[in-house]
């Protein structure tokens, strides 16, 4: 034998043979372990599906690390570290109980919290899949925007409830004493405390048992109705809070509801008409 012909035989021991499985890999045909056997299976079937569950167990792997870094993030964000340090160099400094952040956080957790149940009453009034639709997701968006209102205010170790009796939304004052907000009216007793509204937008205690007594068409317009006065009531409190707020990812969450809510309005407005109905105000 020559040495060229060692060495070709030397490399063919070396390298891999096509189509051979390596140490510890099933057979083509062969179940992986934990995989049921299949009489007949094709084998270009089982390595397909075998290739389709990697596939999946890497983008589950991928979207948890990607949810994990969000999460880092929007924390620091929260507490202000996502943004470089305060002036002077030190930390960034954490809102105070009164301060725009923390009364933004305060009252828009207890606006949502009462979207989000009138929401789940009127899926259980109607059949209409437009309407428990539209319910699901104001349920769904608005109870993950609370947890991350009361997260933040966990996070910045301040009270839930408004320091020394202060009222609903007494951080929307700027420092000239005016208002910010375009819809006090919105909803009768408007922030009033009157039969349980403690903000604009709000419901009253009897509307909201108006509205778990109506079935069919009319609790879909009495619920767009009270929805409208709620995101209007709501989208002022956010456009206060985008102008006043110090946090940058509380100023971006207050941007993203008035934008997600207009849309909703406009929304709510043509389910209205399709119902020969309008909002209240």
């Amino acid at each position: 034998m020559t040495a060229g012909e060692r060495a070709g035989g030397e490399r063919a021991a070396m390298e891999p043979q096509v189509g051979k499985p390596e140490a510890g890999e099933p057979q083509v045909g062969e179940p992986e372990a934990g995989e049921p056997q299949v009489g007949g299976a094709d084998p270009r079937s089982l390595v397909e599906r075998r290739k389709t569950r990697r596939v999946r167990r890497a983008a589950g792997a991928a979207v948890a690390l990607a949810l994990v870094f969000a999460g880092a993030a929007t924390v620091a964000s929260a507490r202000g570290d996502g943004d470089g340090p305060a002036a002077g160099g030190g930390p960034a400094a954490v809102p105070g109980a009164s301060s725009a952040d923390a009364g933004f956080a305060r009252d828009m957790a207890v606006h949502h919290q009462q979207a989000v149940e009138m929401s789940f009453v009127v899926r259980d009034r109607t059949d209409d899949e437009d309407v428990r639709r539209l319910a699901y997701d104001i349920a769904n968006t608005q109870a993950n925007q609370r947890g991350m209102l009361l997260g933040w205010l966990d996070l910045w170790e301040l009270p839930k409830v408004a320091p020394g009796g202060e009222r609903p939304m007494a951080w929307m004052a700027s420092e000239d004493g005016h208002e910010h907000g375009g819809h006090g009216s919105a909803g009768a007793g408007a922030g009033s405390g009157a039969d349980g509204v403690l903000m604009p937008g709000m419901a009253s205690r009897s509307e909201l048992a108006r509205l778990g007594r109506l079935d069919g068409e009319e609790a879909e317009v009495f619920f767009l109705q009270l929805m409208t006065d709620h995101h209007k009531g709501g989208v002022d409190m956010a456009e206060a809070c985008a102008s006043l707020c110090a946090v940058p990812a509380e100023q971006r969450l207050a941007r993203g509801m008035v934008e997600g809510q207009q849309s909703e309005l406009g929304l709510m407005r043509d389910m209205l008409a399709e119902r020969k109905a309008a909002p209240r105000s």
